[in-house]
């Protein structure tokens, strides 16, 4: 038995190859959309893909199984255990194989059994693997998104992410029950978890990429917890509020993610047609760092500067239904192409083309203008209030806000401004503001590409406004 693990920091989220050395066949779990690691991968180690699954239907990510399956002319295995509303739509023009509770089959020698573990989602499986060739027992589990090292899976998502009303509760009753059945495997099962830190599928992932069902029992959280009420109420409490995206994502795994034929880089576009795509009112981002924005930046454009949290900004912010541009600083030569794949990764897959790193310059010279927001001082700030003109914007989450804010500042998260523009007002000065800045600052941009003409950025936020002990409201 052959074990890769693959992980996409930016998205905190891990799939996986097992092989049969004997045989040279090869299973991927939960693979991503950029599927050339795992031919990398697979090739390397003399081993063909002929399997392929996932543990369920994502939120987080765009599923490249529906894709590696093609390409790979591999055997696409698919949950068919959350009943009539939690089936893939696309599962039978792919000839999916479905998987209930109790399924087996085989990869070479090596025995893949699944467990229906609902709560996360109505559909989840856990993969038990058995190497027949030397036990008779499973080494390992692929857990997905219900065991996390130090964590489990969120049960509130299907409420808050797709809006499907009184479902976390009994959702979060299912996870306790799964829980409570899982326990019963032996203690060195080893635990293979879809995620680590920094994903918003769980409160607390640990950043160790894996654990064995003996020491989570021991130390995660959720094994502690003996009584059903108890769990719900904990397991609910103080789940951050998850990415707008995720609507999309469950929307696209679920109906079936389009064939790509590999990302490609998109065109280089020339500047000259900038303008005539802003005037139709094409979504154009400007890639750069806040600080350069700030100081100068094509008017109409919208701000989401390279980062891990990239691909966050985008899903929440940028139009899945229409083609969008890019402008960036393609100096870098990579850049681009890793864009191209961190958007796809999330179904943002329709870069119409992105422009270079002359485009300000050559604006300036053809237009004559550029667009600045300017930067307020926390005692600038304090000052403005006091005329009654100026609207405090605070883009931070509705939990955030309500655990202390600006005294008559106006909430409206960053994920919520394109259905919230109206309630901003804009006859004055509108000085927008998060935590530290980094959300206000893409925030403020997408005002100004909305048409709001007195825009200014408070980059300090609430934390200088907290540290300098000045009046909050609770």
């Amino acid at each position: 038995m052959l074990l890769r693990r693959f992980y996409d920091p930016k998205l905190a989220q891990a799939s996986y190859l097992v092989g049969c050395t004997a045989t040279g066949e090869a299973l991927v779990v939960d693979p991503s959309r950029d599927l050339d690691p795992y031919f990398h991968a697979a090739g390397a180690e003399g081993l063909t893909i002929k399997h392929v699954t996932e543990t369920h239907i994502h939120a987080d990510f765009v599923s490249g199984a529906r894709e590696l399956a093609h390409r790979a002319e591999a055997r696409l295995y698919l949950s068919d255990a959350g009943g009539a509303d939690w089936r893939y739509g696309y599962r039978g023009e792919s000839g999916a194989t479905p998987l209930q509770e109790g399924s087996c089959f085989r990869v070479g020698a090596l025995e893949i059994r699944t467990l229906h573990v609902p709560g996360h989602t109505p559909e989840h499986l856990a993969f038990l693997v058995t190497d027949t060739t030397a036990a008779s027992e499973p080494m390992g589990a692929f857990t997905g998104d219900f065991i996390f090292v130090g964590d489990v899976g969120r049960p509130d998502l299907l409420e808050r992410a797709v809006n499907i009303q009184g479902s976390m509760e009994e959702s979060a009753r299912q996870l306790f029950r799964s829980l409570q059945r899982f326990r019963s495997l032996p203690d060195y099962l080893q635990i293979w978890p879809g995620h680590g830190a920094g994903s918003a599928c769980g409160k607390a992932l640990g950043a160790v990429p894996q654990s064995t069902l003996g020491y989570e029992k021991r130390f995660n959280w959720a094994f502690g917890i003996a009584e059903e009420a108890e769990f719900v109420r904990i397991v609910l409490a103080g789940q951050p509020d998850p990415p707008r995206y995720f609507t999309q994502m469950k929307r696209i795994n679920q109906s079936g993610p389009r064939l790509l034929g590999g990302v490609r880089r998109p065109a280089r576009l020339p500047v000259g047609m900038l303008a005539a795509s802003l005037a139709k009112g094409d979504t154009v981002v400007d890639t750069r760092p806040a600080a350069e924005f700030m100081l100068g930046a094509v008017p109409g454009t919208i701000n989401i500067p390279v980062s891990r949290s990239f691909t966050t900004y985008a899903g929440t912010l940028l139009p899945y239904d229409r083609d969008f541009y890019l402008l960036v600083d393609d100096r870098r030569v990579q850049t681009v192409d890793e864009l191209a794949r961190d958007l796809a990764g999330i179904g943002l897959d329709r870069i119409a083309g992105y422009f270079g790193a002359e485009t300000l310059e050559v604006w300036r010279t053809a237009q004559g203008r550029l667009q600045t927001i300017p930067t307020l001082t926390l005692a600038e700030v304090t000052a403005q209030r006091r005329t009654n003109r100026v609207t405090v914007l605070d883009v931070r989450g509705e939990g955030e806000w309500k655990g202390g804010h600006i005294p008559g500042s106006l909430n409206v998260p960053v994920g919520s401004l394109e259905r919230q523009l109206a309630e901003i007002p804009r006859d004055g000065p509108v000085v927008v503001h998060c935590q530290t800045g980094a959300r206000a600052a893409i925030a403020a941009s997408f005002l100004r590409a909305r048409g709001f003409t007195d825009v200014r950025l408070f980059p300090g936020g609430f934390a200088e406004w907290h540290a300098a002990g000045l009046e909050e409201a609770p």
